[in-house]
């Protein structure tokens, strides 16, 4: 009887701490019947577990004691070493997001505890960019926030330092949005300091502080890294704008130079929208020529011009890239030709984009005719270079020749109906090519059908060849499987 009475003084606690009190529960309590009323009301409530883990042991088990203290002891490396992995995904789930990272980052393996760090820092977690690894999520964005909040002369240097210490083995890529100058730089005064700010301006060549953050270091430390993003500019200047803050500076790219020949294992290098003219771009060019990894080159945006055009060729003269992207860089025809004349001794680059160029008829003629000679290139965009029919016309000769290229990009080009008359009967004998775009050409509209059906037709072939060769891959896999059971 004690415990039966013990049970409804739970039982009223319990629904006075849900707020939903039961006045004939009191009075069951005092009531003689106590089985036959109890039983009526027990049918006439219902218990709803809102959290999926509640359970009715009043005390939780060992297992989960020792996790617990695990967890709360976790700066003890050698407890959570010994533990079998099921336990230590068990344990990430009661980590604390505050500990430290210099004991979190190579004790704690790939998990939970890094999936749940990631999203309390960030709102957008694609993790299909990082390989499918959260912990490599989170330290390459912890070293990128670092770096693009990084200034100059303020910052302490050794907060870089600390954190490649512990980034070192997992950063791959780096994707830099920013990168900001000393403040006083851009500290504007009274008409009198007018003079002073312009002798600063006219100082910058020689002043150190007019560089932004030196990867020298940090490009020597991430062995690993494989990709690296740049773009000189500063997203939040407010008041204080100016065009200083939007463009690389001579000193960044001997500082460059010098980093690069730490990074051995870098493959692609993207430097955009930093004011690149063709006296900055030479040294940084230069010095890749050797590079013993790098297939992918990205300088779109910049200034490069004819100047810049000529070290690019040279580059793709001696290195080794597959993909190559100068878009909108005032490359004119003389340094269309120039870079025609690498491509056709080319061996190696499959991917090439020239858009929002002025490259013009000269250019383009000289592009597309280097095809004749160029048997890797697969892709390739011309789109917004002032082309006209006479570009049209060269490049319909040379699609009867080129059996490689796959896609290609003319639009926003005034091709006229000569242009797309010649495209159009040249693309009935072309079997190769899959992609091509003529929008915004001038193309009429019986030739523009005439070239989409023959691309689709392309298309249907190149994907019944890849079913046929998925086929003949997966029955040579099924014999050697039975002849190795059979063995």
């Amino acid at each position: 009887m004690f415990i039966f009475y013990i049970y409804q003084l739970v039982k009223i606690y319990m629904e006075y701490m849900l707020k939903t009190p039961s006045m004939c529960s009191i009075s069951l309590l005092f009531s003689r019947n106590h089985p036959t009323q109890w039983k009526a009301k027990i049918k006439m409530r219902s218990i709803i577990a809102e959290d999926p883990n509640w359970s009715l042991d009043l005390v939780p088990s060992l297992s989960t004691l020792c996790q617990r203290c695990i967890a709360d002891t976790v700066e003890e490396k050698y407890l959570f070493e010994k533990l079998p992995p099921e336990l230590k995904d068990s344990i990430q789930s009661r980590l604390s997001l505050s500990l430290p990272l210099h004991v979190t980052a190579d004790l704690v393996p790939d998990g939970l505890f890094w999936k749940r760090s990631c999203q309390q820092r960030w709102k957008i977690c694609d993790i299909s960019q990082y390989d499918n690894s959260w912990k490599r999520m989170f330290f390459e964005r912890h070293l990128e926030n670092l770096i693009e909040l990084f200034i100059p002369e303020e910052t302490e240097f050794k907060v870089i330092l600390d954190a490649l210490a512990l980034c070192k083995n997992y950063v791959k890529r780096l994707n830099i949005t920013q990168l900001l100058l000393p403040s006083r730089k851009f500290v504007k005064g009274r008409d009198d300091d007018q003079h002073e700010v312009a002798t600063l301006a006219n100082e910058e060549e020689d002043d150190p502080s007019t560089c932004h953050f030196d990867f020298a270091i940090v490009l020597a430390e991430l062995i690993h890294l494989e990709e690296l993003h740049l773009v000189y500019t500063i997203k939040q200047c407010g008041m204080n704008f100016e065009w200083t803050m939007f463009q690389i500076t001579d000193r960044d790219c001997r500082a460059l130079t010098i980093a690069f020949k730490g990074c051995k294992a870098l493959k692609v290098l993207r430097i955009r929208q930093s004011q690149i003219d063709d006296k900055k771009c030479r040294p940084l060019l230069r010095c890749l020529m050797d590079h013993p990894t790098l297939i992918e080159l990205d300088f779109a945006h910049n200034i490069l011009r004819d100047g810049g055009a000529r070290s690019v060729a040279e580059l793709l003269s001696k290195g080794r890239l597959k993909k190559l992207n100068i878009c909108n860089n005032e490359i004119d025809v003389h340094g269309a030709k120039i870079l025609a004349q690498a491509l056709s001794n080319n061996s190696t680059l499959r991917y090439l984009n020239m858009r929002l160029n002025q490259v013009r008829d000269e250019g383009g003629q000289a592009i597309v005719e280097a095809l004749e000679n160029n048997t890797t290139l697969t892709y390739l965009h011309l789109g917004g270079n002032d082309l006209t029919s006479l570009t049209a016309v060269v490049l319909s000769r040379v699609l009867l020749k080129n059996d490689t290229l796959k896609t290609l990009n003319l639009s926003c080009n005034s091709l006229g109906e000569v242009g797309g008359k010649a495209l159009a009967e040249a693309m009935v004998q072309n079997s190769t090519l899959t992609e091509c775009d003529i929008r915004q050409t001038d193309i009429d509209e019986m030739n523009a059908a005439s070239i989409n059906k023959v691309i689709w037709d392309n298309q249907c072939a190149d994907a019944e060849k890849q079913n046929h060769d998925v086929g003949i891959l997966v029955r040579l896999d099924g014999k050697d499987n039975n002849k190795s059971i059979m063995k």
